[in-house]
């Protein structure tokens, strides 16, 4: 809150205009947004981003692992690239539990796919923080991840 209220007193001292305000804004919670993922040498599988954070692929192979990775999203009031992502995921399930979820805001995480299989669809990214991850209880097994 305290980085939003300098933003706003910034602007306003010289003499920026709405407009600018909102692009530092939102260029300083996208930032803030990033922190969220789980860094590359913490994955237990390869990612590779798109043409944001929020697209790109994840492939990976789990031996009994428990835990959460976030592996997609960020924050914005506005991502450039439209507010849609397409998902593609082939999720295998060897041993224990495992789920992908979207996670928007402070609602409660909708789980996507949480058996083996396949799974598409188009998610609608509300402003706000929205994060693609994959949770695991004692998950032995694959995914092969796609957000366009």
């Amino acid at each position: 809150m305290f980085a939003v209220v300098v933003i706003l007193t910034m602007g306003i001292l010289t003499g920026c205009s709405k407009d600018e305000i909102l692009d530092t804004y939102n260029s300083a919670i996208r930032i803030g947004g990033y922190a969220q993922l789980t860094g590359n040498w913490s994955l237990e599988g390869q990612r590779k981003y798109g043409v944001d954070h929020y697209t790109g692929t994840y492939t990976a192979n789990y031996e009994e692992f428990s835990g959460a990775e976030y592996l997609f999203g960020g924050t914005s009031i506005g991502r450039e690239a439209g507010n849609e992502i397409e998902i593609a995921c082939n999720l295998n399930i060897k041993d224990g539990k495992a789920k992908l979820l979207f996670q928007s805001g402070s609602d409660d995480p909708q789980i996507l796919i949480e058996s083996t299989g396949e799974y598409s669809e188009l998610i609608k990214l509300p402003p706000s923080g929205n994060y693609i991850l994959v949770e695991g209880d004692d998950f032995t097994g694959s995914i092969k991840l796609e957000i366009k």
